[in-house]
């Protein structure tokens, strides 16, 4: 049945997918594109955006890692909420005073065109790098339970699920995607709700037993308290509310849904309301985990763990449930993709090709902005042909690392503009944002040498930051002269 039902399900999918780019996307104009007119519904982009926070890898992994670290996890979800707040009212109202179709246009106005195009290119390097890897990862969980059944290779289901994704964000961008990532995000949060319940009907207790199990089998600790592991909790909780300040408040594509609302306030509701909804949410991702380990526990079943929640779905629950599941995972998969794409898209166009800077006819610019938009999707293609071809995990922990290290002179670049007056010579920042991630993967790579055992955790983006940051400010006074294009604007 399920052969061919699920390539059915995925089809249909899209199809509703389409008919709702369909009336989100008349009279679609490049503005539209990428500032959704300024008229996205604040609750819609509240629930969107946990479909984009939680991406295929998420809803795989997290899960599965609960047999190794426990809730160790959830120490990093606390930090996450901390750091929306900082988002909600230090990031957002500077994005609406200046009415940035990009964000990366603030480092234009406070620091001069060279931070603007580092700054942007740092996102362009990050967000591709790090979509096209949840891409593939995801699309390799597809093809073993959707495509290979029914014969499709891994080469056209890529290019069938890159197609998908052109044809439904090509035309209404920001205004489609506010839409779309709503749909996907109910249904992703459907499976894992569904998931969740089945799971604990078919051990036959009630939630009582069950998470008393659960406790006694050490798959409910929350904290760790030991200073020199990389899990230890003020390393997980300050260093998710820098990772949220940064990979959500300094991202183009978790920002675009946010400046798309048409006030301050409401896109501040928007972030808030998203806050405490991420805490539930995560807790059930963790509590799927909890309940998956438990079962592979009793029943003596030994998977990867990124392999545990597909393969107990599959092996051990009601077909309708595994089909569920599926949904969920092309649910999420889709938010991940189609919204970086977009951003991508929105930021190469606005901040390398200057669509601000320059007086482009409206004609011209949608012209370069379909041609871009293609591109990345050729470039999306290419690189998770790539990484299929070299077949290593190994490099997927090494994209996520390049990734997670570009963000930290964004952090430092954005702090420096914010908290401070000075400024910095055109010329020496380009050395100061690779100077900084070197430094750091440097002393990643040597901490137990230097420290005799302490791991660097999720702290190393705020050390980056704080060291993009210092730079900045001992060169503001170093170099006295600036550039001719470091006049600040703001």
């Amino acid at each position: 049945m399920n052969t061919v039902l699920l390539p059915l399900i995925l089809f249909l999918y899209f199809g509703l997918l389409l008919a709702i780019a369909y009336f989100t996307s008349k009279n679609a104009s490049s503005h539209s594109f990428f500032t959704g007119d300024k008229k996205s519904p604040w609750y819609l982009v509240a629930f969107g955006m946990i479909g984009t926070s939680l991406s295929g890898v998420t809803f795989v992994s997290v899960p599965g890692a609960v047999s190794a670290g426990a809730w160790h996890y959830y120490q990093l979800v606390l930090g996450f909420f901390a750091g929306y707040f900082v988002v909600a009212y230090v990031l957002l109202p500077l994005y609406y005073k200046h009415q940035l179709s990009s964000i990366y246009r603030y480092l234009e106005l406070r620091l001069g065109l060279r931070a603007y195009q580092w700054g942007a290119g740092y996102f362009i390097l990050s967000r591709t790098l790090g979509a096209t890897v949840r891409l593939y990862l995801v699309i390799n969980v597809l093809q073993l339970f959707v495509f290979e059944p029914i014969g499709i290779q891994f080469w056209q289901a890529t290019l069938l699920i890159i197609l998908m994704i052109l044809a439904y964000t090509l035309k209404g961008g920001v205004k489609t995607i506010v839409w779309t990532d709503t749909l996907q995000t109910f249904f992703m949060l459907l499976a894992l709700v569904v998931c969740i319940v089945t799971l604990q009907q078919q051990m036959d207790f009630s939630w009582t037993e069950l998470w008393r199990e659960l406790q006694q089998n050490k798959l409910t600790q929350v904290l760790s308290l030991d200073p020199s592991k990389s899990d230890y909790f003020w390393k997980h909780f300050i260093g998710g509310a820098f990772i949220t300040i940064a990979m959500t408040g300094l991202d183009q594509e978790m920002m675009q849904k946010n400046i798309s609302v048409k006030t301050l306030k409401d896109a501040q509701k928007n972030m808030v309301v998203f806050s405490f909804t991420l805490l539930v949410v995560n807790a059930l991702f963790l509590l799927l985990g909890s309940i998956l380990s438990y079962f592979a526990l009793k029943n003596g079943l030994d998977f990867a763990p990124d392999d545990l929640f597909p393969k107990i779905t599959q092996t051990y629950l009601p077909s309708g449930v595994f089909i569920i599941f599926i949904i969920g995972l092309i649910s999420a998969l889709f938010p991940s993709v189609d919204g970086a794409i977009t951003a991508l898209t929105a930021s190469f166009c606005i901040d390398i090709i200057g669509f601000e800077r320059k007086n482009l006819p409206e004609t011209e610019r949608m012209r370069l902005k379909k041609i871009v938009h293609l591109s990345f999707a050729v470039l999306f293609t290419l690189l998770v042909f790539l990484f299929k071809w070299y077949n290593d995990k190994s490099i997927v922990n090494l994209i996520f690392l390049i990734a997670g290290y570009t963000y930290g002179p964004l952090l430092g670049l954005f702090a420096f503009g914010i908290l401070t007056k000075r400024h910095v010579p055109a010329l020496v920042i380009p050395w100061i944002v690779i100077l900084a991630p070197l430094a750091c993967y440097f002393l990643s790579q040597n901490a137990d040498l230097i420290w005799k055992g302490y791991q660097f955790g999720n702290e190393m983006l705020l050390i980056n930051g704080l060291l993009t940051f210092a730079l900045l400010f001992i060169s503001s006074f170093v170099f006295k002269s600036a550039s001719s294009d470091e006049t600040s604007l703001v």
